[in-house]
């Protein structure tokens, strides 16, 4: 898994069934600390609720 985009209830579905774990120093998934980016349609200026975003990126953290 390079790079993966979900939607919000996707991602919310994937830690309640624990693909997604918080290991207390980062999330993991498959074997792998991840990071997840909100992707937003809006401006970043612009934003209320920043972790309100419909799509979400999952990346391998430390890959480009």
């Amino acid at each position: 898994m390079e790079e993966l985009t979900v939607a919000k209830e996707e991602l919310v579905e994937m830690f309640e069934s624990g693909r997604i774990v918080d290991s207390g120093r980062g999330w993991m998934m498959d074997n792998h600390e991840v990071e997840i980016i909100a992707l937003h349609e809006v401006d970043p200026k612009f934003l209320q609720d920043v972790t309100n975003a419909k799509l979400y990126k999952i990346k391998i953290k430390g890959n480009r």
